[in-house]
């Protein structure tokens, strides 16, 4: 009988040298004479335990990781036993990933993300087989109950941008997908896109069915090489099998799709600008409005969704608006892909429903600090993310009791720094990264942030602090009113939380905090 062994093709654990291993493993078994079979499957999410390998077992897939070249003869030895110092027991039950409510992320390090077999046996393209027995407006009408949210930055309700588009006047319409995953400390779409690309091809064909669009595009970072080849591939499955083309599993209906490749512009993650880049021009932010809604991709109704929140729909097409809504609180409703980066001991994704804490995430999942130390900030959303100090961390996960703090959620990227980090640097950063990757379209962004980092390198240096800050506070307001996009508007964030939290790191008394 023959013994299947999952080695990840995931980029994290490419990354630490999982080809290798899988080619070890392949020849390991052909020397010993074993009947074993490598698949290459996604990645689960623990990023820290990469190369996470797992064997399949009459009890189901027991783990062994983190695992390089050098352990593959050993772990052949000990027949792949649990007593093995690498034995993790059963994947299903390391806490880590028992303990998160995986909707989104259902198939993610459980199948192969090259096989539409695998796909179509966990449940894939249920979703769409609902979806095509209902009406355009039906289909908006659940996404819409279901309470989704954009899983970018500003967090608007799905299917009221669905219905706006499916509304909208014209023929022609579009679908795209911003999966320029730009902000730090972020890889959920890169996984979704590398590890279970069905499901994002899946979902963006519902929403064309949903609106009437009849083409989407995927607007990909060039940085991500093998998610664009793992989506290249599924597409020309998917229109070979019928699940994209002019007569979508015999339904009438067409929709086709394309991978478009970003040539690295962190400013193309703000939609205008990336419906620019698509259109082969620069990207430079749009004027609104017009709203991309009504006059988008070539000036035409445009869906624009993270790749998060298409690659959603396809479970709330499947299973129903009801159960989606039944995760979250308040306004938040299902779950949000967390992805824990920076200076964490468990680093990885952790989909979780909204209403769980940032102290539960950072220690009960994340294990505290890699280096031991203290947990000093954790910046939320994005290098445009407010950084939170410990005071704030048994606020739930919830956009509105985010934008209380005057923080965001975001793509739910949080980056951890312990008690050595310079909080005044990591503004002046904010400020540099500002000027960096500005469009230059608009005066409050593109000078404001130089001269952002001029007056902070001015703090930093003793120069007349106080009326330095009193200027950058000012400077920060402009910023935050004045600019055309969230690139200099948000800003601020980063710059005004560490100087509110963290005086002292301006060479301030702890009792100057002032509000934002």
């Amino acid at each position: 009988m023959t013994t299947r062994i999952y080695v990840p093709c995931d980029s994290a654990a490419l990354a630490v040298g999982a080809d290798e291993v899988a080619a070890l493993i392949a020849a390991e078994a052909a020397q010993r004479g074993l009947d074993i079979a490598v698949v290459r499957n996604g990645t689960r999410g623990l990023l820290w335990l990469e190369t996470l390998v797992e064997v399949e077992t009459p009890q189901g897939r027991t783990g062994f990781g983190p695992v390089d070249a050098a352990d593959v003869p050993g772990l052949f030895d000990a027949g792949w036993a649990s007593g093995h110092p690498l034995a993790l027991g059963l994947v299903e039950e390391i806490p880590y990933l028992a303990r998160q409510q995986r909707l989104t992320f259902a198939r993610i390090g459980i199948t192969e993300p090259r096989s539409l077999a695998d796909y179509l046996a966990h449940d894939g393209y249920r979703g769409l087989r609902n979806a095509l027995a209902l009406a355009p407006a039906e289909i908006v009408a659940t996404v819409t109950a279901s309470g989704l949210r954009g899983r970018g930055g500003a967090a608007f309700p799905t299917g009221i941008k669905w219905n706006t588009v499916l509304k909208a006047p014209g023929t022609e319409k579009y679908i795209v997908c911003n999966a320029d995953e730009g902000d730090s400390g972020t890889f959920a779409d890169r996984i979704i896109m590398e590890s279970d690309p069905f499901v994002l091809v899946e979902g963006m064909t519902i929403a064309g069915i949903a609106v009437g669009a009849t083409r989407g595009y995927i607007y990909v970072r060039s940085e991500y090489p093998h998610a664009i080849a793992r989506l290249e591939g599924a597409i020309a499955i998917a229109r070979h099998h019928g699940y994209l083309g002019g007569d979508v599993l015999g339904s009438g209906r067409t929709f086709e799709l394309e991978v478009r490749k970003g040539a690295g512009a962190y400013i193309c993650g703000e939609e205008t600008a990336l419906l620019e880049s698509v259109e082969g021009k620069r990207g430079i932010v749009r004027a609104k409005p017009p709203l991309p809604a009504l006059a988008g991709l070539f000036g035409k109704p445009t869906v624009i969704n993270n790749v998060l929140s298409l690659a959603t729909v396809p479970v709330i097409l499947d299973k129903g608006a009801a159960y989606y809504q039944d995760y979250g609180m308040g306004r938040s409703r299902g779950t949000l892909p967390v992805q824990l980066a920076g200076n964490i001991k468990h680093g990885g994704l952790i989909e979780l429903a909204f209403g769980v804490t940032l102290r539960e995430i950072l220690y009960g999942y994340g294990g505290g600090s890699a280096s031991g130390r203290p947990i000093k900030a954790v910046q939320v959303g994005g290098p445009l993310g407010a950084y939170l100090p410990e005071s704030q961390w048994d606020t739930p996960l919830d956009y509105e009791a985010f934008a209380a703090l005057w923080a965001v959620l975001g793509h739910g990227g949080i980056v951890v720094h312990d008690d050595r980090a310079d909080m005044a640097k990591l503004a002046r950063y904010a400020m540099e990264f500002c000027a960096i990757e500005s469009c230059g379209k608009c005066t409050p962004c593109r000078i404001g942030s130089t001269r952002g980092v001029e007056v902070i390198d001015k703090i930093r240096t003793g120069v007349q602090p106080v009326q330095q800050i009193h200027l950058l506070r000012d400077l920060c307001d402009t910023m935050l009113n004045g600019s055309l996009c969230a690139m200099g508007g948000m800003t601020p964030y980063p710059v005004l939380s560490a100087l509110n939290h963290f005086p002292q790191d301006f060479g301030q008394p702890d009792t100057s905090r002032h509000a934002a």
